[in-house]
C-alpha cells in the first residue's frame, strides 16, 4: 500500500469497521420493471401489482439481485442524511493499491432477505466494512475488503434486507 502509512495488514485491520455511508432509497415501479427486464425476469409479479397481491405480496417485489443497484435509483438529494460521510474506509485500502496497478474484481456478493423488498418502500442504508485481508495466490497478492449495508424499513426500523460485497484486487 502507500509507503509510510503503516504496513498493508495494520491498514487493512484498520478499516475493518468503519462505517461505508448512510443512505435513504424509495423503491420505485419503473426502476424495479427495468431491472426485472434487465435480468431477463419474466414473472408478471415485477410489473403487475395485481399479480403481485394475489401471490400474496404487499406491492411489485424487486428482484433477488435488486439489492446490488439499489442505490442507483431512488436516492433523492434532499432524502439524504445531514451527516453523510466523507471519504470511503473502501478507498483508504484499495486506493493506493489501484495506483500500483492490478486489477479490481468484484470477488462476490450475498443478499439476506429479512421480508421482500416492495414498490413503495423506503429504506435506509447503513454499511460497514466487515473484513479486509490479503492472500497469496499463484505468486500474485490479493487484497479483499467486504463491507455490508443493511437496509431497514424507515417506517418501522425493521431489517429488510443485508447485503454483502466483497472487492478485491490483485496485482
Amino acid at each position: 500500500m502507500s509507503e509510510g502509512a503503516g504496513s498493508d495488514e495494520e491498514i487493512l485491520k484498520g478499516i475493518i469497521g468503519q462505517p461505508t455511508g448512510k443512505s435513504t432509497v424509495v423503491i420505485e415501479r419503473g426502476p424495479v420493471s427495468f431491472f426485472a427486464d434487465a435480468v431477463l425476469e419474466q414473472s408478471p409479479i415485477y410489473k403487475d401489482p395485481g399479480a403481485a397481491q394475489a401471490v400474496g405480496l404487499a406491492n411489485i417485489p424487486a428482484p433477488p439481485t435488486f439489492a446490488f443497484a439499489v442505490e442507483n435509483w431512488g436516492k433523492f438529494p434532499e432524502l439524504q442524511p445531514t451527516d453523510a460521510l466523507k471519504g470511503s474506509p473502501l478507498m483508504t485500502a484499495l486506493g493506493p493499491l489501484i495506483a500500483k496497478g492490478g486489477i479490481i474484481l468484484h470477488g462476490e456478493q450475498e443478499f439476506v432477505y429479512h421480508r421482500p423488498v416492495v414498490v413503495g418502500d423506503v429504506l435506509v442504508g447503513e454499511g460497514t466494512v466487515v473484513d479486509a485481508y490479503q492472500k497469496e495466490s499463484k505468486g500474485k497478492t490479493m487484497t479483499f475488503v467486504v463491507s455490508e449495508t443493511t437496509f431497514v424499513d424507515q417506517k418501522s426500523g425493521d431489517p429488510v434486507v443485508t447485503a454483502r460485497f466483497n472487492v478485491l484486487h490483485r496485482i
